[in-house]
């Protein structure tokens, strides 16, 4: 029947698209304010910030909790509380926490307000001056997304968000004696997508330094005055105020995150990048021709030759080496290994890459990307148990037990040892980067242990599953191995290890380290 009515097919097609309801994808879904509504402000480690100069390099690599006892800065009422965080998000660092900043949803400009009065001692004026010395950053989050300063890129004139902001200024005048910003200016932008409905799309600090007496109101507006620098050989008070400025824009939440995305000298050089990929073709197919051609012709020769009345050929060059390349290595366990894990790892970044490209990693689900991989990493001990198996076996490997056994274990004890070595580092230097070990480092904070011990046994029980087919791999070489070993010549000296280390330095300093920008 609706074959001969196509108009009816068409019409309930058309019916069909119209009552459809959309769904979004794992990630983070926008949240909806009503005006007057409370839009919670957190607070995240401070961290090192890279300066916008030529040949910049960072000068600390320690992360510090908002809440450092020596930085003094005003905690909410009850006391500061940390928010749930991902497996991911705390591997990379994050510690976030509420604070005591008041913002309503578009409810006009607020007045200036004082968060809090603070005292610094001496002894952590010095510290905090120090901090600032070392260009370390306030991170703040709002809706999951960060704040940032506005920026210009000198090259391409694009203005973007470079997330973060000082805390305090070093440059210029205030080199010896860094001045504390304590005045921060919040700007807002909202999109409205219906009348009732307001999303938060932009969030711009304007940090300042207010000096003067720190006992009395002060107006926003008066920006000149004598900036806040702490003395290192008394005890300093100090006033955080804020002020907040609601901004409408036209960006849509999808595209919120395109101003903080930037890409610094986006220019791709096409003609050397398809230049290189066909001359790699060019090779690989011409080596590939001439490989085949010469293989082809001395099998069919081997094959022709009758060995009681022919002269047998003497193999020259490269042939002198095909009886020596099935030979088990003196470490054909630990290579069986290696190559599973590498396996696993190759499996684990191309899904990832994929999750990545459908948009399931979306920047605002903080710590998806490390927590994606080592679930990933977690799930596909199977791929790397049956590779190293079947390596294992065809080296002729006996202890196929003692084999699957390292290949569970013997990786993530070296990860688990170097990252427990790094924490004693960073433990000692006082740093909020190190991953806690258990609920007193921190509250709702999984033990470090729970980090990885699933890994292992997931693990384990994916080889155990493997050792059926380690019995009945039949792996045979395409070539039988000369009875005596060849004897490799002694090599005069080694080459040097990072010898094509200075072909990536002109592409990594691109990539990493210029960026010419000026603040707007």
């Amino acid at each position: 029947m609706l074959a001969a009515h196509p108009w009816l097919l068409g019409g309930s097609i058309l019916t069909l698209l119209a009552s459809t309801n959309a769904f979004y994808l794992p990630g983070a879904a926008p949240h909806d304010y009503k005006k007057g509504e409370q839009v919670k402000l957190f607070v995240n480690a401070l961290t090192p910030m890279l300066p916008g100069t030529d040949n910049a390099k960072l000068k600390s690599l320690i992360n510090y909790d908002y809440y450092n006892p020596k930085f003094h800065f005003c905690t909410p009422e009850g006391g500061p509380h940390s928010e749930p965080e991902s497996l991911g998000s705390i591997l990379f660092g994050d510690r976030i926490f509420n604070s005591s900043y008041d913002i309503r949803m578009a409810e006009g400009n607020t007045t200036c307000r004082t968060l809090c009065r603070e005292t610094v001692p001496a002894e952590d004026a010095k510290f905090i001056n120090d901090r600032i010395k070392e260009d370390y950053a306030l991170n703040w989050l709002i809706d999951g997304l960060p704040a940032a300063e506005m920026k210009v890129d000198v090259k391409t004139n694009d203005v973007f968000y470079d997330m973060g902001f000082n805390l305090g200024n070093d440059e210029d005048e205030f080199a010896e004696t860094p001045a504390l910003n304590n005045h921060y200016e919040i700007v807002l932008k909202y999109h409205q997508p219906n009348p009732d409905v307001y999303r938060v799309v932009g969030v711009l600090v304007w940090p300042t330094s207010r000096g003067g007496s720190q006992d009395e109101d002060i107006d926003c507006d008066v920006t000149a005055g004598a900036p806040l620098i702490l003395k290192e050989d008394a005890e300093n008070r100090v006033r955080y105020t804020y002020r907040v400025t609601w901004s409408k824009s036209d960006t849509p939440w999808a595209t919120r995150w395109d101003n903080y995305l930037h890409i610094f000298d986006p220019r791709i050089h096409w003609f050397s990048l398809v230049n290189s990929i066909v001359i790699v073709v060019f090779l690989c197919v011409m080596v590939s021709m001439i490989l085949v051609r010469t293989v082809s012709r001395d099998i069919s020769r081997y094959n022709a030759l009758d060995p009681e009345t022919d002269d047998v050929q003497e193999d020259y060059g490269w042939k002198l080496v095909h009886g020596e390349v099935f030979r088990t290595p003196p470490n054909a366990g630990l290579l069986s290994i290696l190559v599973g894990n590498g396996a696993q790892l190759c499996a684990m970044v191309g899904v990832t890459l994929v999750f990545a490209l459908l948009g399931f990693l979306s920047p605002s689900n903080r710590g998806s990307l490390a927590t994606v991989m080592m679930i990933c990493w977690t799930f596909f001990g199977s791929i790397g148990g049956y590779i190293s198996s079947r390596v294992y076996a065809s080296m002729g490997g006996e202890n196929k037990r003692r084999n699957a056994f390292l290949t569970a274990t013997i990786l993530p004890t070296v990860v688990f040892a170097m990252v427990f070595l790094l924490d004693l580092f960073l433990i000692a230097a006082g740093s909020s980067g190190a991953v806690p070990f258990g609920e007193d480092s921190g509250s709702h904070r999984r033990p470090m242990v729970w980090h990885f011990c699933p890994i292992v046994d997931r693990r384990i029980l994916f080889w155990l599953k493997t050792w059926g087919d380690l019995t009945s791999c039949s792996c045979q070489p395409d070539s039988s191995t000369n009875t005596t070993i060849a004897k490799i010549p002694q090599t005069m000296g080694r080459n040097p290890p990072c010898g094509h280390s200075s072909f990536w330095y002109e592409k990594l300093n691109v990539l990493y380290c210029q960026r010419d920008l000026i603040e707007l």
